[in-house]
């Protein structure tokens, strides 16, 4: 008997939801209420791709890793970030019970991450460089009946279609954030400049935000960012650097959204924040006891969100605000451009 949520799946540790598993089946028969992907293409979540790129070095290296994760626990499960990503492809089958509102042809990227979702790959990723987080492939993956797919725009092209559904969960739950906090509230977003603090500098403005800052890390970020118009003051600052992000950012802030896809930047969230504001973390590469412990250490009354990337809607609404804010796709092309140029 199958499961909605894949208990069905698990080959090891048995009795484990498919997120907590070792290893997945991925036997392409479909149950009753599955949906079968054929796989085109894998977007890695970008605290995954950085720490495989620092620890295998060559793209060639890193492409091997990857493969190797996938066959050996039938599915993209980073061991160490504990992270994957999502992916894009075409509806193959749909069980006569499937509840997702799919039907074969479909072109879908999936909103559930790929550390629960069965994946087999066929051709070895030989079409992949190894040098980006977008993963060109073949291969089969495996829908449940609580998994969550969106059918790709056709007004996008794929690769910006799979940029922005990968993120879509920070916009979503930035902006009931910021409008819990109120018309004119302060907005902080640590890595204002990649996919997911772009789209939740526009979701903060659309908010309702008053003041609106971008931390990034160079001057380069600092002259894009600014040049999208996405905020009101940009300052540069190594996210990894509580001092650092403090005295960059001054008067504390309401909100704090923390993009960033480095680990250790917990602390500068912390004191960036005011007494009874709110810090959302979005980043795979946050440490949660490091987070916790560092504000009870800094005797800061702040509520802290972990960003889980589903909010009911989240997928419409990203790729509304990407159409509608210009500067949010000047980034995420001059992104594509600067990836496809390495």
């Amino acid at each position: 008997m199958s499961s909605p949520y894949g208990l069905h799946r698990v080959v090891e540790p048995a009795g484990v939801l498919p997120q907590q598993a070792w290893r997945l089946s991925t036997e392409p028969g479909s149950w009753p209420d599955e949906v079968l992907v054929d796989v085109e293409r894998l977007n890695l979540d970008a605290a995954s791709y950085r720490q495989l790129r620092e620890e295998h070095g060559s793209p060639e290296a890193v492409r091997g890793a990857v493969a190797g994760i996938i066959e050996q626990r039938g599915k993209m499960h980073n061991p160490v970030t504990g992270s994957g990503g999502m992916l894009l492809g075409t509806v193959r089958e749909v069980g006569p019970e499937s509840p997702l509102g799919l039907k074969v042809g479909d072109r879908i990227a999936t909103l559930v991450s790929l550390t629960l979702t069965p994946l087999r790959i066929t051709d070895g990723l030989a079409d992949w460089s190894g040098d980006s987080e977008q993963v060109p492939c073949r291969g089969t993956a495996v829908l449940f009946g609580r998994s969550i797919a969106a059918v790709l725009p056709p007004d996008l092209p794929d690769e910006l279609s799979l940029s922005v559904l990968d993120v879509c969960g920070a916009p979503a739950l930035t902006d009931r954030v910021v409008r819990e906090a109120g018309s004119g509230s302060s907005v902080l977003v640590l890595g204002g400049g990649g996919k997911s603090g772009s789209l939740s500098l526009a979701a903060a403005r659309g908010a309702g935000a008053g003041r609106l800052v971008a931390l990034v890390p160079t001057e380069g970020e600092a002259d894009a960012v600014r040049a999208a118009g996405l905020a009101d003051e940009i300052v540069v600052a190594d996210a990894r650097n509580p001092v650092a992000v403090a005295e960059a950012v001054g008067e504390r802030v309401d909100t704090t959204i923390v993009c960033v896809d480095v680990p250790g930047c917990e602390h500068g969230a912390v004191l960036a924040t005011a007494d009874g504001g709110t810090i959302v973390f979005f980043s795979m590469a946050t440490s949660f006891s490091a987070a916790a412990l560092g504000a009870e250490g800094l005797a800061a009354d702040v509520r802290m969100l972990i960003g889980n990337g589903y909010v009911p809607g989240h997928a419409r609404f990203a790729l509304d605000l990407f159409r509608e804010t210009p500067g949010v796709r000047e980034l995420f092309e001059a992104r594509e451009r600067h990836t496809a140029s390495t």
